[in-house]
């Protein structure tokens, strides 16, 4: 058994924020977990948090704050040889990495995460029809993670506080528990492959 099949037997008394994730996360670290996203903005986006639910990046330790940042690095490189041509190197596209760090800047889940979002060269990349607005996307109801978890357990959902305008894109859905789990396990078994090659 791969240390990151290990790791993740012990998942399911995780939690993104108030909401249990155990099957829709695909890599556990030390102080660190990845996870898909319920609303990704483009393929690939997903999510790197501390294990403790700190609220704010300024309140995790110097451990915590090492782990997570090579957790993304770690991410980075797996997405890189799922999206982008052969042999996937992270530089043969580029990235979107994001903290929302406090309800004025958008954070809807009081939980610190970072967006990792692959930018796929003549797919997904600026210029292609997804320029800028990405960061407005992520600033609107389109970026706000928690809202659809708010609106299946709780009667009233946060709004973002960023600086942009929030708004309602009635065509873009939270996706089905499946489709997270399965797009977890494709993600798994690339990082098992990583650890083989090792």
């Amino acid at each position: 058994m791969s240390t990151t099949t290990a790791r993740l037997t012990h998942q399911s008394e995780i939690h993104f924020g108030p909401y249990p994730i155990a099957t829709q996360i695909f890599l556990l670290t030390p102080f660190s977990f990845a996870l898909v996203n319920l609303k990704p903005l483009l393929p690939g986006h997903v999510l790197v948090c501390p294990l403790k639910p700190h609220k704010r990046l300024t309140s995790l330790s110097p451990e915590e704050l090492l782990d997570l940042w090579k957790t993304v690095q770690k991410v980075q490189t797996m997405l890189a040889r799922h999206y982008f041509p052969s042999p996937g190197l992270p530089e043969q596209g580029s990235f979107n990495i994001a903290v929302q760090d406090g309800a004025e800047a958008g954070q809807t889940v009081p939980h610190v995460h970072v967006h990792v979002i692959p930018r796929i060269r003549g797919v997904t990349q600026k210029g292609d029809g997804v320029g800028d607005e990405l960061y407005e996307r992520m600033a609107a109801e389109e970026g706000n993670v928690g809202g659809a978890l708010w609106d299946r357990e709780m009667a009233k959902r946060p709004v973002g506080q960023g600086r942009f305008d929030r708004i309602e894109d009635k065509e873009r859905m939270a996706r089905g528990l499946g489709d997270m789990e399965a797009e977890a396990g494709l993600y798994k078994q690339i990082l098992e492959e990583m650890e083989r090659e090792e």
